[in-house]
């Protein structure tokens, strides 16, 4: 046994330039000898020095797992290890498999290939390190340098794939291609295109720097030609230059939708694009996207086009600018309960979708409403509950350029209250029914038109009022059946500005005129009314059939309902003023007659009813249900099914009224014919006669020698969508036409989105669906049909006409797999004439995508517009695309 007693301290190096002060050594003055007893005795000292030849540095300093299927051979006289048939070798975060890998451990390499089976070259070597991942034919890699050549290889980066002759790897971020392809086709063996240069830099998840790169397609070589390139392969957001699209239409030759990307965080970014034509029109765009996980997201878009027609000097020359900004931001339902705020804003110039110069979307154009809401609501969780909500909206009709907006808009209510109900237990009876709640509604209403947007004439008519309503209501049962009701509400409005009218017989060159005078201040009115209402449900069950028999049971479902309405007349806010005086009255010098008006009238909610009305509401429910023999042998139960659909019928009978008490009787009601198809109608049924004049008048029709009621509108519409994947088609709910503010289907015709880079979806799943459908195209063409069809009945004066009528209708059919044809088109029965009609055309190029929409028929939109570009996103600016603007002068 030797003991050995040693002590090591670990010490840093010193800086250069620096004395090294040798520690001081104190002298053991302590012998140890034989007779001190620390040495056992007979001990022999061990006199060998210290080996100074350093060992030979291990050829693998970690744990190597290697496999062969067919035999792992180890030949100790070359220094090599053989592994054949499913091979694979793994050291540290490196991974090879191959059908044959060799390790010689004398020059610290690793060499892979694959094997050859009946003239076939299979299981090429896998070598995967780190992230990165290469299958080339073969392949040396030396584990002491961590250089490898690589002969053949095929490697992905960020849907590059990259094709090498050799490749030299000098480090883990650096690599050396020769004779390389570059490509985004998914067939890597015989790419339908590629990039190809002799000598490239290669940096994983970095770039690819190259020499002189040409491009070829199907393996012919094309003019197009670079003398360097540079490909991003960055998987983050990067900021960056976007190519702009060149052509030349009416305006002149024109640079379109060139600009720059910010990728600014994680969270944000932004993009800004412009337009410019050498007539002098241009356009600036800028959007940007947020998001905030579990919190929010949202985008905003603002666009501005200076528009100039024809030349400066001409005629026809003329200038105008139009704009548009969205913004939409939507709150995570978990990031807080109790508080929510949400943006829908879609507003600008009346004519952006109709005068765009950058519009590739003719649906938007038909958009003749643009509206925005932006609102906070805040819950406080007390007893009772309050909530309250601030809101901006915003309404504009694109047609007449009239603009409403309520700026700001404040609403807030409190739950509702049961002032007598028991502390425990469920209410009954009418005074524990008894139930309240307040809400109060204030708002700033600004009324002006597209010219005056955005400019201070825009405040001068602007309404602020408030009104505060508490309704007060409770529900019993009369013998177990009967459901009624009492309801009675109060309501308190104040105004910030009331009006005065007189006659002023100065206005007008002396004729005279009503003078409207605005009188600034606070001002209030109070009303109220009471309503009872008294209902029950009836069934009834008629049986058809037996068990065996297709229908078996027919069920009507009846709920009548009877209600009572007052509301007293408020004549004590009506005042009067003299109005002007006829001939005969200013003859003999006798004023004018009085007029009478209410102060309150033209501000924010109206002047209080003037008219005392007592009335009698009558309501009939009507639901038919079938139960059916089910087509499911293994069902224990028949199937339901609705035969008629909430078939409505309601009318009042005025008792305060000295004629024409019985109002027109309404009709409402929904036909089932298949699964997704409805027939909606409705209607109206007047129980009075007209005279010669077309006018209502105080008799029955059925007295005037007519029937019992007269039909003065009905309208009937339907829509129905079918595909061939049985109604699994899914519709997008984020399209560019719906955040336009236009429909969310394409019945008016869809928009070619080239700036995402994808028009056709591309993932496994759709791959394997496409190749299922290849082999048996003949049999399983992939179709889509939606329909929709209204039309209106006006006889009010009887002019017994079809007001209306119109069939709308689009379709999309795969003529091939990779052939898609759409069409949106109508046709308007009342004018005679074909709608707005579009025409689709896309090809998937594989790589490539194109696409070519037409719209032949259309007042303003005739236009065309064809696109061919690369998919991947990172190829995206390698496209050409044409088109042909509307006339604008139209």
């Amino acid at each position: 046994m030797f003991f050995i007693a040693t002590q090591a301290v670990g010490q840093d190096i010193p800086p250069k330039n620096e004395v090294n002060i040798p520690a001081e050594k104190d002298t053991d003055t302590i012998t140890i000898t034989k007779q001190s007893g620390l040495l056992p005795n007979n001990t022999i000292q061990d006199t060998t020095k210290t080996d100074t030849i350093k060992p030979k540095k291990e050829f693998l300093t970690g744990v190597v797992e290697y496999y062969g299927e067919d035999y792992v051979y180890m030949d100790r006289n070359e220094g090599k290890i053989y592994m054949y048939n499913k091979a694979f070798i793994i050291y540290e975060d490196m991974r090879i498999d191959a059908g044959l890998i060799v390790l010689d451990y004398n020059k610290n390499e690793v060499f892979a290939k694959g094997i050859d089976s009946a003239g076939i070259y299979i299981q090429k070597p896998v070598f995967v390190q780190a992230s990165n991942e290469a299958r080339p034919d073969s392949l040396r890699f030396n584990t002491d340098t961590k250089k490898a050549i690589v002969y053949n290889t095929r490697t992905e980066q960020n849907g590059f794939n990259v094709i090498a002759q050799q490749t030299k790897r000098e480090n883990d971020s650096v690599y050396f291609l020769k004779n390389v392809k570059f490509t985004t086709s998914k067939n890597i063996e015989d790419p339908e295109y590629y990039f190809y240069t002799r000598k490239a830099k290669f940096v994983p998840k970095k770039k690819i720097v190259t020499g002189l790169t040409n491009m070829y397609i199907a393996d012919v070589p094309t003019p197009v030609g670079l003398p360097f390139a540079y490909f991003p392969l960055t998987e983050d957001r990067q900021s960056g230059f976007i190519i702009p699209t060149i052509g030349d239409n009416n305006r002149g030759f024109f640079f379109q939708n060139g600009g720059y990307y910010f990728a600014i965080s994680d969270y944000l970014d932004l993009t800004v694009l412009g337009d410019y034509y050498t007539n002098g029109s241009y356009g600036l765009r800028g959007e940007s996207s947020y998001a905030l996980r579990y919190k929010f997201r949202g985008n905003v878009s603002i666009r501005y086009e200076n528009l100039i027609n024809s030349e400066r000097g001409f005629p026809d020359f003329s200038q105008s600018s139009v704009y548009n900004i969205r913004w939409s931001h939507t709150q995570d339902a978990k990031a807080n309960p109790s508080s929510r705020f949400s943006a829908s804003v879609n507003l600008g110039s009346s004519r952006y979708f109709q005068q765009s110069i950058n519009q590739t979307n003719n649906a938007s154009a038909l958009v003749n409403t643009l509206s925005s809401s932006v609102s906070y609501a805040k819950t406080f969780e007390t007893e009772p509950q309050v909530n309250i909500t601030v809101a901006a909206t915003h309404s504009q009709n694109t047609n007449t350029q009239e603009i409403n907006m309520s700026l700001p808009n404040f609403n807030g209510s409190v739950s509702r209250i049961f002032p007598f109900a028991p502390k425990s237990g469920s209410k009954k009876g009418i005074i524990q029914n008894i139930n309240l709640q307040y809400d109060v509604t204030a708002e700033n209403r600004i009324r002006t038109t597209d010219s005056l947007f955005f400019k201070p004439e825009m405040f001068d008519n602007a309404q602020l009022g408030a009104r505060h309503t508490i309704p007060i209501s409770t529900n019993f049962k009369i013998l177990d059946y009967l459901s009624a009701s009492a309801s009675t509400t109060y309501q308190e409005t104040w105004v910030g500005n009331t009006i005065r009218r007189s006659f002023d017989e100065t206005l007008n060159d002396g004729a005279g005129a009503v003078r409207q005078d605005t009188i600034r201040g606070f001002d209030s009115y109070r009303t109220y009314n009471f309503s009872t209402s008294l209902g029950t449900t009836l069934y009834g069950t008629f049986n058809v059939g037996n068990e065996n028999s297709k229908i078996q049971k027919i069920r009507h479902v009846v709920r009548p309902s009877i209600s009572y309405n007052i509301n007293p007349a408020f004549d004590q806010f009506y005042e009067e003023y003299e109005g002007p005086q006829t001939a005969e009255q200013a003859a003999n010098n006798i004023p004018g007659d009085p007029v009478s008006y209410s102060r309150f009238e033209s501000t924010l909610f109206g002047a209080p009813g003037r008219t005392f009305s007592s009335s009698i509401g009558m309501s009939l429910s009507n639901t038919f249900e079938a139960k059916v023999r089910n087509k499911d042998t293994t069902a224990t139960e028949p199937k339901k099914v609705v035969l008629l659909n909430n078939l409505n019928f309601s009318s009042a009978y005025n008792l305060a009224g000295d004629s024409l008490q019985w109002s027109p009787v309404r009709f409402t009601g929904s036909i089932p014919i298949v699964e997704k198809l409805d027939i909606n109608f409705n209607g109206s049924l007047d129980p009075y006669a007209l005279d010669n004049n077309n006018q209502r008048i105080d008799k029955f029709n059925i007295d005037n020698g007519g029937s019992l009621f007269r039909l003065t509108n009905a309208n009937m519409s339907l829509n129905y969508s079918f595909s061939s994947k049985d109604f699994k088609r899914e519709e997008s709910t984020d399209t560019e036409t719906f955040r336009n503010g236009g429909r969310k289907d394409d019945l008016f015709g869809d928009a070619t989105d080239i700036n995402s880079g994808n028009i056709y979806k591309d993932n496994e799943e759709d791959a394997e669906e496409s190749k299922s459908d290849y082999d048996w195209y003949n049999f399983k063409i992939p179709w889509d049909l939606r329909l929709a069809y209204t039309i209106t009945y006006a006889n009010n004066q009887r002019q017994d006409e079809i007001s209306s009528q119109s069939l709308m209708f689009s379709s999309n059919l795969e003529l091939a797999p990779r052939w898609t044809v759409g069409v949106s088109s109508g046709y308007d029965f009342k004018n005679k004439g074909v709608t707005l009609t579009q025409l689709r055309f896309q090809r998937d190029l594989e790589s490539w995508q194109m696409s070519f929409n037409w719209t032949p028929i259309g007042s303003i939109n005739t236009a065309w517009y064809f696109f061919i570009g690369i998919k991947a996103s990172v190829l995206s600016d390698i496209k050409y695309d044409k088109r042909r603007l509307p006339d604008q002068r139209l």
